[in-house]
């Protein structure tokens, strides 16, 4: 059982899109996932545009690779470098912590996660 950087079992970070590396909707750890898609965030618009002039298109629909395409607010299993780079960027979407996996926590501390927690009025 994986667990959440809050030290809980890691919950879903999707029941609507088939997220992670695996494509499970959560955002587990896997020795072949060399992006490491192990933080669940709520996506927002300007992160959405980040990322695509990075070069990786989160918004248009590939069916090819089961991927629908993002819109804001959809949840979605983050590559960690990424998300750093859109936090020193000023875009970084809100983090789920909850269904973010603890392996981040070698990277991100998490008093920067919570400080750009998602409040759905979920408790942490």
């Amino acid at each position: 059982m994986e667990k959440n950087v809050l030290g809980d079992e890691l919950t879903p970070c999707s029941d609507e899109l088939s997220t992670g590396f695996t494509r499970s909707g959560c955002c587990e750890t896997h020795t072949q996932d060399r992006g490491r898609h192990e933080l669940c965030a709520v996506v927002t618009q300007g992160f959405l545009e980040f990322s695509r002039k990075k070069g990786n298109d989160l918004v248009t629909p590939r069916p090819e690779l089961d991927f629908p395409g993002l819109h804001p607010g959809d949840r979605w299993c983050l590559c960690v470098p990424r998300w750093k780079e859109a936090k020193d960027a000023d875009v970084a979407p809100p983090v789920v912590l909850e269904a973010t996996n603890e392996a981040v926590l070698d990277e991100i501390p998490l008093e920067t996660l919570r400080e750009h927690a998602h409040e759905d009025g979920r408790q942490d």
